[in-house]
């Protein structure tokens, strides 16, 4: 199989992206980079954290979406 990293490009014209990987040690990390590949920042989550964090973060989507729509 692959090992595929997928990329997110940041809401904005300047060329920042996010990208999310599994680590060595079967972590998830999260790294954002500017439009020159330097790192801005990153966060490593174990698998129990990155689960709630999606859920929370699918949470927060559907609020938004409820204001949107309401």
């Amino acid at each position: 199989m692959a090992n595929i990293t997928p990329q997110f490009n940041c809401d904005s014209n300047n060329g920042d992206y996010l990208t999310l990987f599994q680590n060595k040690s079967k972590e998830i990390a999260i790294a954002l980079f500017d439009i020159n590949r330097d790192e801005l920042g990153s966060i490593i989550l174990d698998i129990p954290t990155a689960i709630k964090l999606s859920k929370t973060l699918r949470a927060e989507i559907n609020k938004v979406k409820e204001v949107n729509n309401g």
